[in-house]
């Protein structure tokens, strides 16, 4: 995965702070990915954030919530079959500030019996407490 991106040092802040912002969302993303290709749904979803604010915005439009955006998952993605494997490709990962980021890259699901589908996403992630999450979510 190839990581770029800008950001802005805050004082006091370590010259490593910006690197590890970074590590910790690329390993939140690479958690999330081997839980879809276990086709473990939940499990994707805990990079989400658990709030009512969360804001998910697909082909048909904008899904608000952490469950009903479990539910679209689900219904999208009944079984194994139609989960396929998936893979993110070409991450940008700008730091906007210590506790808030942007990602955006290319994601592909690689399904032999349904076909493969693939496309760009942008995510907007914060720290919530403590922890990188998924706040919003543009995928096509």
């Amino acid at each position: 995965m190839a990581l770029s991106g800008c950001t802005t040092a805050r004082p006091g802040a370590t010259a490593d702070a910006p690197a590890a912002a970074r590590r910790a969302i690329v390993q939140l993303l690479t958690t999330q990915t081997a839980a879809w290709n276990r086709g473990d749904i939940p499990g994707f979803m805990e990079g989400y954030w658990k709030s009512d604010s969360l804001v998910f915005i697909g082909r048909k439009g904008p899904t608000y919530g952490w469950q009903p955006t479990l539910e679209n998952y689900r219904k999208g993605y009944p079984d194994a079959a139609a989960m396929g494997q998936l893979d993110f490709s070409g991450l940008q990962v700008t730091l906007l500030a210590p506790t808030a980021a942007q990602v955006v890259g290319r994601w592909h699901l690689a399904r032999p019996t349904a076909g493969d589908v693939g496309g760009y996403f942008l995510l907007v992630l914060r720290q919530v407490d403590g922890e990188w999450k998924v706040v919003a979510d543009h995928t096509n």
